[in-house]
């Protein structure tokens, strides 16, 4: 079954509701490219009147991990996946609709290659930037996804 916009949308709600409650939606997903949303409402904001750093940081991860999860998927290979590591950096304050787009498909092709060829541990570092509605940038996030073929057991 090929991963859609609305199968993670689906996914969200029954495996990571804090997502799906505060608004998290994955708007389209195609080879190379993964755009997720949310908008700042009560349920998301911090006390300054603006979007929460962890809810832009739940929409960012799953613009990047999707993106693998398809890529995975693809390759017909049974591959585990982790984030290692992350960092961000604010900007602006995040209100109204923010659109988080990770567009580094190529870099996740190039890592599951590799780590099908060598059976080793890869990771790739991925990036989703938070733009809001006025294409202002008011966060970018990156992340470190570690991918690895699992072994069959005898």
């Amino acid at each position: 079954m090929r991963i859609t916009a609305s199968k993670l949308n689906t996914f969200l709600l029954f495996k990571l509701p804090s997502a799906y409650l505060t608004g998290v939606r994955t708007k389209s997903i195609t080879e190379n490219t993964c755009v997720v949303s949310v908008k700042h409402r009560w349920i998301n904001q911090n006390p300054f009147k603006s979007m929460f750093w962890a809810v832009q940081g739940m929409a960012a991860e799953l613009s990047t991990g999707a993106l693998v999860m398809l890529k995975i998927q693809d390759s017909g290979k049974n591959i585990s996946m982790l984030v290692a590591n992350n960092n961000a950096t604010f900007t602006k304050k995040a209100t109204g609709r923010i659109t988080f787009t990770c567009d580094d498909g190529e870099k996740i092709d190039e890592a599951i290659s590799k780590a099908i060829e060598t059976g080793e541990g890869q990771t790739v570092w991925l990036n989703a930037n938070g733009i809001n509605k006025d294409g202002v940038q008011v966060s970018s996030f990156n992340f470190e996804w570690t991918l690895k073929v699992k072994n069959k057991k005898a």
